[in-house]
């Protein structure tokens, strides 16, 4: 099965965000997203800037209290993917002695 990524140019991306270019390059300039070395955003970029319009919206938080917010989002979703392999790894540990 082949992974299929797609690409939105700036003006793609700020239309299907609704952000403005101006916003855009703050959002980059902070670290919340990345553009490709074309200058191009792919799905993943969409779906990150989508959460963070989200919290801007629901929050009311700036650009870089947003940035904040996703790295910590981030980091608990990573302690908690890690938490839950390292229960995997004890539980086979204490079942197989």
């Amino acid at each position: 099965m082949a992974n299929v990524t797609v690409t939105f140019t700036i003006t793609e991306f700020c239309l299907y965000t609704g952000v403005s270019e101006e916003e855009l390059h703050e959002v980059v300039g902070l670290g919340v997203i990345e553009p490709h070395e074309d200058e191009t955003f792919d799905d993943h970029a969409l779906t990150v800037m989508r959460r963070a319009m989200r919290l801007r919206q629901e929050l009311e938080l700036d650009w870089p209290g947003i940035a904040v917010a996703l790295t910590l989002l981030e980091e608990n979703a990573q302690l908690r993917q890690e938490n839950r392999l390292l229960r995997q790894r004890l539980s086979r540990f204490i079942s197989h002695p």
